[in-house]
């Protein structure tokens, strides 16, 4: 009886941990600055520039997001532009949408997720909040490549992995191969608000 009893507290256990999501965020102040860090995604290619997804986000949400989107750009100068933005906006959050043109370009992986990692630390070092998005590589899945998760794991960040990787999987949703349109843009900042309401930054 009691081995049974104790395998009946381990299935419960188990189910309570499983049912516990990811990584939480602390809930945010309705004052909060959100920094939405990235390169064309973020910049909002292929869309007016008040369709962005940071544009859309602070519509959806009522927070300051300031779009630091810049087109073509690779993790490696992503990481050292973002301390100069950190010092100058002080964000409550940032959210990495990052690494994209690495892929693209083919450039190693084990440099990106590096780069991915010292940006989260970053943010943090700064007294922010991340998230962060996957971005998918050079695939026929069109999924975002392990080290996406596996930072998201090893530093504990909510991630949303599979959002782009699906836009960007359908045509009408796509301005050219690599960009999405309005309406792909607006999906994008609704999964963000999803992401952060899971997470427990949005009520």
């Amino acid at each position: 009886m009691k081995l049974a009893a104790l395998r009946a507290t381990a299935v419960f256990l188990l189910a309570v941990l499983a049912g516990c999501g990811g990584p939480s965020l602390d809930p945010l102040p309705a004052d909060a600055t959100v920094l939405a860090f990235g390169d064309s995604l973020t910049y909002g290619t292929g869309a007016p520039r008040d369709a962005a997804y940071p544009v859309v986000l602070a519509r959806l949400t009522g927070l300051t997001v300031i779009n630091a989107g810049v087109p073509g750009e690779v993790s490696a100068a992503g990481r050292e532009r973002l301390p100069e933005l950190l010092e100058e906006h002080r964000p409550d959050l940032v959210l990495l949408v990052h690494g994209g043109n690495d892929t693209l370009r083919k450039l190693p992986p084990g440099e990106t997720r590096s780069n991915l990692h010292a940006m989260v630390e970053a943010g943090r070092s700064a007294g922010a909040q991340v998230a962060m998005l996957g971005v998918p590589g050079r695939s026929f899945t069109l999924s975002a490549p392990a080290f996406y998760e596996e930072v998201a794991e090893e530093l504990v960040v909510p991630i949303d992995s599979g959002t782009l990787p699906g836009l960007l999987r359908d045509r009408s949703l796509k301005s050219d191969p690599v960009h999405l349109n309005a309406a792909g843009y607006r999906r994008l900042a609704e999964a963000v608000q999803a992401l952060l309401v899971e997470a427990g930054a949005l009520p």
